[in-house]
């Protein structure tokens, strides 16, 4: 298994919600999300159009085939907005449907064993669904970048489909996981047996009948890495029941062609983990070949001429190291109108959040705002 991935520490401190939390060390933030009418100033509590997803609650609930439209707008929103706070988050989960939910943040961060680790639990208030999101990869802090291409293999011992084994994974991603995973585990107990995510709360009205992991780039195989571990020991099995699916974005390869074969092998892994790649986001080919061989597995969705279509053939390896080199250079041409349409065969540019979010945001939705 992926040994208890979700057991290492305790809280040793908190931030303040709005105030960044960079030093090393333990962070939490918790808060109950506004009401609609708290976020409609002079306006009717709701409209046409607000929230975004009336019923989000109960689609949370009751959706059993994935992908789902609304699921994947809904969670690539909730995995774009972790790279703010825990207050934002809870704004953006009432705008999008989830009112007055309960949202925690778990955070450790150890700059010299590279890891930079956050995650925001985002209860209903009815204690019925809970999303859990990893962050991903802060785009300007060397450390989070420095953890994603730490990728000397980690042995893990894993147990799947009824078989055994000890496969190699990313070392940066399974530290990143196990540092918070105690804290994690506690908060879905928590949920399970009726009482908030949140420490200071009353118990909830239920208890916790569907649970979702998601997350984008780096927080996306954390989320992978951590579904992997969770339906690999049977302690967490009162957890496991509850888990529909992961839905992750831009998400790099977590493990060797082996441990994907062995996660193939498991009907909730290969059915009910959903990967998104935008267009030619570079980061799912990462790791490049130069560091060893990585696969991915679950169901692979591909954005291509404005479509999202299911990939046959799954994102593999980059293996031309001037194509890496080469990557940032569609960034520095999207403001080009003359070099747009250079055809790079990897992007930088494609793997911001925002173009998940735009992308999968369905048409008859203006936007993640509701109105």
């Amino acid at each position: 298994m992926v040994s208890s991935v979700i057991g290492l520490t305790t809280t040793e401190g908190a931030a303040q919600i709005g105030q960044p939390a960079l030093r090393p060390g333990a962070h939490q933030q918790e808060t109950v999300a506004p009401s609609f009418s708290d976020l409609r100033t002079m306006k009717p509590a709701t409209s046409p159009g607000f929230p975004v997803y009336p019923d989000l609650g109960q689609t949370l609930l009751s959706r059993t085939r994935h992908p789902d439209e609304i699921l994947a707008h809904a969670l690539a929103t909730c995995s774009g907005y972790a790279y703010s706070d825990a207050d934002t988050l809870g704004v953006m989960m009432t705008r999008l449907g989830l009112e007055q939910s309960h949202c925690r943040m778990i955070a450790r961060y150890v700059d010299a064993m590279l890891i930079r680790s956050t995650a925001f639990l985002i209860q209903s208030s009815d204690g019925r669904v809970v999303i859990l999101c990893y962050r991903g990869t802060e785009p300007l802090n060397l450390i989070s970048w420095m953890a994603t291409v730490d990728v000397n293999p980690e042995k893990v011992r894993l147990s799947v489909a009824g078989s055994t084994g000890s496969f190699e994974v990313h070392a940066g991603f399974y530290r990143n996981v196990r540092v918070i995973d105690n804290e994690v585990t506690a908060a879905l107990q928590r949920a399970l047996n009726g009482q908030s995510v949140l420490e200071t709360a009353e118990p909830m009205p239920y208890s916790l009948e569907a649970l979702y992991m998601t997350g984008h780039s780096l927080g996306g195989a954390m989320a992978a890495l951590a579904a992997v571990g969770l339906l690999s020991d049977h302690v967490f099995d009162p957890i496991a029941e509850k888990l529909r699916a992961v839905y992750t974005f831009g998400q790099p390869m977590i493990g060797s062609p082996e441990f994907a074969r062995a996660c193939a092998e498991d009907e909730f892994l290969s059915r009910s983990v959903i990967r998104y790649r935008y267009q030619n986001d570079i980061v799912p080919a990462f790791p490049p070949t130069a560091s060893g061989a990585f696969a991915h597995f679950g169901q692979e969705y591909r954005y291509q001429n404005g479509n999202w279509r299911h990939s046959s053939h799954p994102t593999t390896q980059i293996s031309n190291l001037a194509e890496i080199a080469a990557a940032p250079l569609a960034l520095l041409s999207s403001p080009l109108r003359l070099l747009r349409k250079i055809p790079f065969a990897y992007s930088w540019q494609d793997h911001l959040p925002t173009h998940y979010v735009s992308a999968l945001t369905p048409r008859r939705v203006p936007s993640e705002f509701g109105d």
